[in-house]
Parts: structure tokens; sequence; C-alpha cells
């Protein structure tokens, strides 16, 4: 009989890329730690006590890497969140096993990652330059790995972007912030949104884990209605004319993908797509937490539904079909419970 070969699974593989990173962290802040500790027979000073500590907890979590045992917890041994881990590699208990001091030190630290991540989002509406603009921003949890931003030019443009980071909560947060980071830092020298995707995946692929990619739309809109576009393997945003009115509502395109999510590929080069918005036109941008919400059913609420919901509705200023489409998902879920984050921009020209 053929011996048989046992493949590793995806989870494993991800563990595995995820202790190499930590372990070079670990042994980067050991490194540190040596450099600025005094010699063991020189008087201690106030924080010598404290970088001794860290130093032992540095020690022990390598040694747990060495042995196998690293991101399991020490009461119930059952596997640590990996969220917790990415951002604390010291951390030896899952969250049902912190003391009340440690659960109350996390509560605490999960409230500032929401309000930096609130502090990250566009102004909350936005009129400028014949644009109007309204967005909706909704974790599933404490913070959101969706991401949502609003960049304003000098002559009457601007960049615009709606993306999602695999995974939720704090790792997905920290992804987050590094792209608003990201963006923001090429769109002052990058206006055209096809560079600035592949500038940004390769900033992205080079310094994330690979086991997390993200997508992302990105445009950027000019002072006369043209808008050119590039989506790097996200959610189809979705073109309301104001005319060419059909019998069931505004003419509605959905904008194709122009290239795979970020972080797949370093190399990856990304094209873009141009279109002219005409007065009442609307561009509507959302995440997968819109689209793959489920009802008591287990029925996604779905592409189709939306698309008829925004036909019927497209004459709304952008305050308003966001409200009804928020409206409608709640309709439409009946209580059944949000499994992901939500994220929905709606961009209208006005003049």
């Amino acid at each position: 009989m053929d011996q048989l070969e046992i493949q590793p699974s995806p989870s494993t593989n991800t563990n595995v890329i995820r202790d190499t990173v930590l372990r070079n962290q670990l042994l980067t802040r050991r490194e540190r730690i040596r450099t600025i500790l005094p010699p063991e027979d020189h008087e201690a000073g106030p924080n010598v006590g404290r970088l001794r500590e860290l130093l032992r907890e540095v020690d022990s979590a390598l040694e747990r890497m060495q042995a196998g045992s690293f991101g399991i917890c020490e009461t119930c041994h059952d596997p640590i969140e990996n969220d917790r881990l990415l951002v604390d590699p010291l951390c030896r208990n899952c969250i049902d096993h912190l003391s009340p001091a440690e659960q109350r030190a996390l509560e605490r630290d999960l409230d500032l990652a929401f309000q930096v991540q609130r502090g990250l989002l566009p102004k909350p509406s936005l009129a400028t330059h014949g644009w109007t603009l309204a967005y909706h921003y909704e974790p599933a949890g404490p913070v959101s790995g969706d991401y949502c931003d609003w960049i304003a030019g000098d002559n009457g443009d601007g960049h615009f972007f709606v993306g999602d980071v695999t995974g939720k909560g704090v790792a997905a947060s920290m992804l987050m912030a590094q792209l608003h980071a990201i963006f923001r830092s090429l769109a002052a020298t990058t206006p055209s949104p096809c560079q600035l995707l592949t500038k940004a995946n390769r900033i992205f692929c080079e310094g994330t884990l690979s086991s997390y990619i993200a997508t992302v739309v990105g445009g950027r809109v000019g002072a006369h209605g043209q808008v050119e576009i590039s989506n790097a393997g996200h959610c189809l945003p979705m073109h309301l004319g104001a005319r060419g009115k059909s019998a069931t509502g505004a003419a509605i395109a959905s904008i194709q993908s122009t290239g795979l999510p970020l972080g797949i590929f370093c190399d990856t080069e990304y094209s873009s797509q141009t279109l002219t918005l005409e007065k009442g036109d609307s561009l509507v941008l959302y995440s997968d937490g819109l689209t793959e919400a489920f009802n008591q059913s287990r029925e996604q609420y779905g592409s189709q539904r939306l698309s008829s919901l925004l036909g019927q509705q497209a004459a709304l200023s952008p305050h308003e079909l966001l409200a009804v489409t928020l409206e409608d998902l709640q309709r439409f879920r009946a209580g059944a419970p949000r499994s992901d984050d939500l994220t929905i921009m709606i961009i209208r020209r006005e003049v």
C-alpha cells in the first residue's frame, strides 16, 4: 500500500508564518533590551527591574516557540486568539482566562483602538466642488478591518477608497490603519488610482504577513464629473445614472474589477477605468458586509437586491439613499446577527 501523505492545513501554514514573524520580532526586542540593560553588578535604576522582567518574558516566549507550545493558553490549553498574539506575542492566556485586571486592561485597549480608528475616518458628510459624499462604517466587533477614506485635492478633485482586510478584530484593524497611512502618503504625489494601487500593493505585500490580503477599490474624481477608478479584487462599485431610466428605475452599471487583491503578489500592476458622472449620477461603493449579509433563512442579501433598490431610489440624496439602504438591509436580516464589518460609501455629482 502506498504511504498516505498528509498535507498541512491552511491554519497550520498560517501559524508557521505567524510564529516566524513573531520570533524575529522577539529576537529584535531581546537584543534591544540587552543593549540598554546595565551590567548585573551596577546599581539598578528605576526601570531596570521592569526591563529585566520584560527580558525574562521575551526569553520565555522564545522557549515556548522552541518547545512548540507557543500560542497555547496555559489555563485551558486551547489556542490563544491570533489577533491577540499578533498584537502582544508575550500573552500566555486566551481571553476567557484573563484575570479581571487583564480583562479591564484589554477593554481599555479596545476602547482606545476604537477611538483611534474612528479618528482615521473622513468627516461624516462632505459637500465640495460639486460633489457630495455620505458613508456608513459599522464594525462587527469593537474594531473593524474595513477601510474607508476620502482625500480632498486642491483643484476640485479628490481620492476615494473602500477596502476590506481579511479577518476581523484588532489585527485587521491594524492593517486597516496601515492601508490608511500608505494611501495618504502616496496620494499627494501619485494621482493615478492604478499607480496608487500598484505602489500600495508593493508596500503592503512587503510589510505584511502573507496570510493577510486586502481588497480595495480606489478612484479619483475630477471637477467636471470625470472619474478614474481601479479595483483590487473588491466588491463591484455601482454607477447610478440619473438619465436613461428604465421601467424598473435608474440605469445601473457595475464597474468591473481590474486586478488581484493587495498582498498576493508584490509585483502586481493595476489598470484603471474611466467614466463621466452626469449631474445627479452617483457612485456606490460597499464592503461584502452588505451583499453577503444573511437573514434567518441563511439567504444572502446579494448584489441583485441592492441593484434593484438603488435603481428605484436613485433620485435620493446620498444621505437619504444611505438611510434607505440600511433600512432595507435591516428589514432583510429580520434580526439575524451580523457576522462581518459593514461599509457603504455614496458619492454624487451635484453640478
